[in-house]
């Protein structure tokens, strides 16, 4: 029955259809198996305070995903809004994102090749930084072999 299964909701997909398609509310109503009189006493009705509620709270929600630079998923929000004197629940702050479509920024991770280990004896060296050798042959440099390392 409609986005939310309220009533409500599919009130405003009667009128939608009307709006949006052209498709009279007698058809939608018929097709849908509602009275047109229910039709009208559920459009022009006012909205509950339960609605009233969810649109103040996906205003708030998308105030503080906004601010945060469209960073924050639903427990940071939720956090935000707590700070701010909102009596909320963490899974309220996740619906309403997720009927506005907000989806917080994913942080790239930091792809680092090799980390060198600092609690390893570092090599010598032995030849003082000066790579320049006289001859072919006279100087080699690198590093021990592997098994070496652990005597």
């Amino acid at each position: 029955m409609g986005e939310g299964g309220d009533a409500v909701s599919l009130a405003a997909f009667i009128a939608d259809q009307r709006t949006s398609h052209d498709v009279p509310q007698a058809v939608s109503c018929r097709a849908l198996g509602v009275s047109e009189s229910w039709f009208y006493k559920w459009h022009d009705r006012s909205p509950t305070p339960a609605q009233q509620r969810r649109a103040a709270v996906d205003t708030a929600v998308e105030q503080a995903f906004t601010a945060s630079g469209a960073g924050y998923g639903s427990p940071r929000i939720h956090v935000d809004l707590v700070e701010a004197g909102w009596t909320i629940s963490v899974n309220t702050v996740a619906e309403s994102m997720a009927r506005q479509g907000l989806v917080a920024r994913v942080k790239k991770r930091r792809k680092n090749l090799t980390r060198q280990d600092k609690s390893k004896r570092p090599f010598p060296d032995l030849v003082c930084r000066d790579f320049t050798a006289p001859a072919p042959n006279v100087k080699w440099v690198g590093g021990r072999h592997h098994r070496d390392t652990h005597r």
